[in-house]
């Protein structure tokens, strides 16, 4: 149930807040939304009186916001940005059900979405919906249906499906990597690429190999592919998943810099909240991933 309609300003207003509030004049705002200024300080006046609450302050023929006025506009844009986001999906889908996933970059380029093709044939009904998340977030409070996870069963809240196990291996670009394949002592001396999220990461490669390591300096990346990049120009070595390092071969700008994958600790999951019902769609997804787990 929705709020009374007294209670909801108008799309207009609400166009006309947002404006000055991102341009900083109502003459701005009226060039903005191709409004005469008086148009927009009509519609401003109509918002204020509705809220019962000053979101202005006039200074001659001057117009700035209140606090109040502030916060409000910016809770405006995320909503308009909300319903804009929402019209793009109905466009885009059609009369097909929609599913919004929430996915890792670099998984989901490489690991899902060569067996989202199939999905697509299989489903024809279904649309999949893709944005990045590098986090774990509230499922309440944004729209995702599903989301890929890794890591351990650590969030609270929703049902897991097993995807992969994680595996991981040393590359280089040919350049810096020599010929043939290198000791972990020798990897350990050349210059190492690290994945913030993953921190430890090459540290715990090491001890597996039963060459211990101290703290490891060496460039940072949020992301796999500009890690891959950076290694692929050869500025260092990179600790890469299977999935990534096995595109980066394919393409022949990174090579192993040993050989064979190790599994490391973590797991990629599908996560969605046990709080609201599987759709139809969903549990189609789910299925088919399910029967996709297998490598390749």
């Amino acid at each position: 149930m929705i709020a009374p309609r007294r209670f909801l300003p108008s799309i207009p207003s609400l166009l006309a807040l947002e404006a000055v509030e991102r341009l900083g004049t109502a003459t701005a705002a009226a060039e903005d939304l191709s409004l005469t200024h008086s148009a927009v300080s009509r519609q401003l006046k109509v918002l204020e009186e509705q809220l019962g609450v000053g979101l202005f302050i006039r200074e001659g023929k001057g117009l700035a916001l209140t606090p109040a006025g502030v916060d409000y506009a910016r809770a405006v844009r995320e909503t308009l940005q909300d319903l804009a986001r929402a019209g793009l999906r109905i466009r885009a889908g059609g009369a097909r059900r929609s599913l919004d996933l929430a996915v890792l970059p670099a998984f989901g380029m490489h690991w899902l979405m060569p067996r989202m093709k199939g999905f697509d044939a299989a489903h024809p009904g279904v649309i999949v919906n893709l944005s990045t998340r590098v986090a774990a977030f509230d499922f309440s409070r944004e729209g995702f249906d599903a989301a890929i996870h890794f890591g351990v069963r650590d969030w609270p809240g929703v049902a897991y499906l097993e995807l992969a196990r994680e595996r991981v291996i040393p590359a280089a670009c040919p350049a810096l990597a020599g010929a043939g394949h290198l000791s972990p002592a020798a990897i350990r001396d050349l210059p190492l690429l690290h994945l913030e999220s993953r921190p430890g990461a090459w540290e715990d490669w090491f001890e597996r190999q039963g060459c211990p390591a101290q703290p490891l300096r060496g460039m940072v990346f949020d992301q796999f592919a500009p890690l891959a990049e950076a290694a692929a120009h050869g500025f260092g070595a990179a600790l890469l998943p299977e999935c990534v390092a096995a595109a980066e071969f394919a393409r022949g700008r990174l090579v192993p810099l040993v050989a064979d994958y190790t599994e490391v600790e973590g797991t990629y999951y599908l996560v969605w909240p046990q709080m609201r019902p599987v759709s139809q769609g969903l549990r189609a997804l789910i299925a088919w991933l399910e029967a996709a787990r297998a490598p390749g």
